[in-house]
């Protein structure tokens, strides 16, 4: 009887093959400051899981707020597309996005504990979300908790329902949060850093209960991550952010064995905690720059241990790197230092043509 609710405004099911999730040229920041994420794009299939990984602060979970429109005051969209199911979201009134919040995209945040109200039974804020976005009556809304409970591998979950946040370890919050989010079966779940604080067997429950779901329901998954191994476990693709700006993106296998951005190469080499020529850990030199200043050339230049080596430093220096395919593999990185030969003379024409005209100026 459950399964034949209909979701409250829910527009159609897109067809299999269709892109789930399709963000071009999103750029958020604060209007007449900058700009905290730069020209994202991405785009996710029914039934994928794309990983987006970085340091802390590159711009990772402004990103997922953003693509909620869950930003914090003072936080804009500047420019951008977003389309859920087909349908463009961004240009929607609030009242209407929340007919696509949770019924379509949904969210998993991080520190389940931190986002569970303290004052109200699980059981309650996970219906709390199902009254939201469905016709239930308190019966069905009961049996629909408890189902979804099951479902995410809650033990004895008509006493758990009964429970307040503080009652339940890491890995049953995490647990509820799932269920919360999944409860009104979105096609697209963003999960940010889902596995946080939780210890490792607790960390592979997890990522196996998301792998469940996806493959049960054709659930896609955007992962918000710095964990690698993570990665290496659930994703199909990559994307690679630095200082708010897609630097990579490709296949996992892609990514993780034959990375094409230096800045990759060096977030792998410390995740293996590999030592240096000296015996101590590797570490990325320098940090990042802040994301509201104006940066120019390439983001990655000051930390780089590739640009001088290729010779044409004033280049990585001068002018912002395009996103381009490497050597046909089907890898996209956005550095000179691998482009094909045309775009990098192109680069370099360009370059001492700026310089002879600073010249002639003075």
């Amino acid at each position: 009887m459950l399964a034949n609710q209909t979701l409250l405004q829910h527009p159609s099911r897109p067809e299999v093959g269709a892109p789930v999730l399709e963000v071009e040229h999103l750029t958020v920041g604060v209007p007449g400051v900058g700009a905290i994420i730069n020209d994202l794009n991405l785009t996710i299939q029914r039934g994928e899981v794309l990983a987006l990984v970085g340091e802390s602060g590159s711009g990772k979970s402004m990103t997922a707020r953003s693509l909620m429109r869950l930003m914090p005051s003072g936080i804009s969209i500047l420019d951008g597309t977003e389309r859920v199911c087909g349908d463009e979201v961004l240009s929607l009134s609030e009242n209407k996005f929340n007919e696509y919040r949770g019924a379509r995209i949904a969210m998993l945040f991080q520190q389940p504990h931190v986002m569970l109200d303290p004052t109200c039974t699980v059981g309650a804020q996970v219906a709390e979300a199902l009254h939201v976005h469905r016709h239930l009556s308190a019966e069905e809304e009961h049996e629909r908790v408890l189902q979804l409970f099951r479902d995410v591998g809650i033990p004895e979950p008509e006493e758990r329902m009964k429970c307040y946040p503080h009652q339940m370890s890491g890995g049953m919050a995490q647990r509820v949060m799932i269920a919360a989010a999944l409860s009104a079966e979105p096609d697209i779940l963003i999960a940010d850093e889902p596995t946080t604080a939780l210890d490792v067997t607790v960390q592979a429950q997890i990522l196996q209960l998301l792998d469940r779901k996806r493959r049960e329901s054709n659930l896609s998954i955007l992962l918000i991550t710095h964990d690698l191994s993570v990665v290496s476990a659930i994703a199909d693709r990559v994307a690679v952010m630095y200082s708010g700006e897609i630097v990579e993106q490709g296949t996992t296998q892609e990514i993780l064995h034959s990375p094409k951005h230096p800045y990759t190469q060096s977030l792998i080499h410390c995740s293996l905690l590999e030592a240096d020529e000296s015996g101590a850990l590797y570490a990325i030199p320098g940090n990042p720059p802040e994301l509201l200043s104006e940066i120019e050339g390439c983001r990655f230049r000051s930390r780089c241990p590739v640009a001088e080596q290729w010779g044409h430093p004033e280049v990585c220096s001068r002018l912002a790197p395009p996103m381009v395919e490497h050597d046909g593999s089907g890898c996209c990185a956005r550095c000179w230092v691998g482009a094909s030969d045309d775009i990098q003379a192109q680069a370099i024409r360009t370059c001492q043509s700026d310089k002879e005209d600073r010249h002639d100026g003075c």
